[in-house]
């Protein structure tokens, strides 16, 4: 039996995680799982032939210790997936310039190096829309993410100043289309479709998250999705053991919210079929890889 850590945080209270539906098809397969918190300093990682990095749902609070961490795995004997290059990549979400770049729609984005309360407010006609998102360009579970009006932003202008002072940050446009419809997730493993689902906001939110009370429910993605899903993926330079990327309609079809390469939910709890197709694809990289 071989072993794979599944890289976690000291405590999933008040989260929903379900990484553990991939422990039996994985032992399946011949792959013995072990749930290793990140912050974890006994651990020792030639114990493992392959660490997934799943559900470290707290590492913006310590970036930079959690990349250190991430080092030390990848300078050992065991397989960091996704990779350290992905990771370091994918955590700043700079990365969406690149994406663009390369021909993929995003979200229409202003990426201010500091924060300027003029600029900020200067967005609204910028973008032709009566309320903004500003969020960290580290962050993850929508923390420190604010939907602001122009009113907003002038009574939350301290907290607002405060918040970005030594903190990297994006302004965006609000989508209305996330509250109407929702915000799509598409799932990949090893670069194969697996499953969609649609994310909605509980009534007076914005936030899609379970853990702000968003709801979830499966749905068969049209095509004009996955064409833009497909032209994502390819657009990564490096092919990931899983991606999420998660879209609103836009226009005519999406725009790109996020490419999740480090820590998605990959929702295996919304497809009967995900996490033996994960377990799959999984055992399929490995020995084409790394000849485990």
């Amino acid at each position: 039996m071989k072993h794979c850590a599944i890289l976690t945080m000291d405590s999933l209270e008040n989260f929903e995680a379900y990484d553990h539906l991939l422990e039996q098809p994985l032992k399946a397969l011949g792959w013995q799982t072990h749930m290793v918190s990140w912050r974890d300093q006994g651990v020792n990682w030639d114990d493992y032939q392959v660490v997934i990095i799943r559900t470290p749902w707290d590492y913006q609070d310590d970036a930079p210790l959690f990349l250190q961490v991430l080092e030390k795995i990848e300078a050992s004997n065991a397989v960091l997936e996704n990779s350290l290059d992905i990771v370091r990549w994918n955590i700043d979400k700079s990365y969406l310039r690149q994406l663009e770049a390369k021909g993929v729609t995003i979200v229409p984005t202003l990426w201010p190096e500091v924060f300027d309360y003029d600029d900020v407010l200067a967005a609204f006609k910028h973008f032709a829309s009566e309320k903004i998102v500003l969020k960290p360009r580290i962050s993850a579970n929508a923390d420190n993410t604010f939907l602001l009006t122009r009113e907003q932003v002038e009574a939350k202008q301290q907290l607002l100043a405060d918040t970005f002072a030594n903190r990297a940050f994006m302004v965006q446009p609000f989508m209305e289309n996330i509250c109407s419809e929702g915000e799509y997730s598409c799932f990949y493993f090893d670069g194969k479709y697996s499953h969609s689902i649609l994310k909605t906001p509980k009534d007076e939110d914005f936030r899609v998250q379970e853990e702000h009370g968003g709801r979830l429910t499966s749905i068969d993605a049209e095509d004009k999705l996955l064409e833009q899903a497909t032209v994502a993926l390819k657009a990564i330079n490096e092919l990931p053991l899983y991606a999420r990327v998660d879209f609103v309609r836009h226009g005519q079809g999406f725009a790109l919210m996020e490419a999740e390469l480090i820590e998605p939910s990959l929702y295996f709890n919304m497809d009967d079929n995900s996490a033996a197709r994960f377990a799959k694809a999984f055992v399929e990289r490995m020995a084409r890889l790394h000849q485990l």
